[in-house]
C-alpha cells in the first residue's frame, strides 16, 4: 500500500498539508467537507503537491517536516524549485 504526503491549496489561498493512503479519496473528502476541520470552510481545495512513501510513518514524518516550513519554502516545493 502506498502512503502520500500532500499539499492542497484552499479556496482562500492558504495551504494545507496532510498524509493519507488514498489520495483521490482524501481530496474528495476535503472538497465535501469531510476532510480536515481546517479545510471544511475553505473549499474547494486543489491538490498542488504530493510525495509517495512505502510506510505510513515515512509519510507522517514528511508531513511534520513540511508543516514546519515557512510558506515561501512550501511554494518553492510546489513549484519544484530548489533552495
Amino acid at each position: 500500500m502506498k502512503n502520500y504526503t500532500y499539499i492542497v491549496r484552499c479556496s482562500d489561498g492558504t495551504l494545507y498539508t496532510g498524509w493519507t493512503n488514498d489520495l483521490e479519496k482524501r481530496i474528495k473528502n476535503h472538497n465535501t467537507g469531510k476532510g480536515a476541520k481546517y479545510t471544511k470552510t475553505r473549499t474547494p481545495v486543489t491538490l498542488v503537491y504530493y510525495e509517495t512513501f512505502s510506510t505510513k510513518e515515512e509519510a507522517m514524518k514528511r508531513e511534520y517536516a513540511i508543516k514546519q516550513m515557512k510558506r515561501k519554502e512550501k511554494e518553492k516545493l510546489i513549484d519544484g524549485r530548489k533552495g
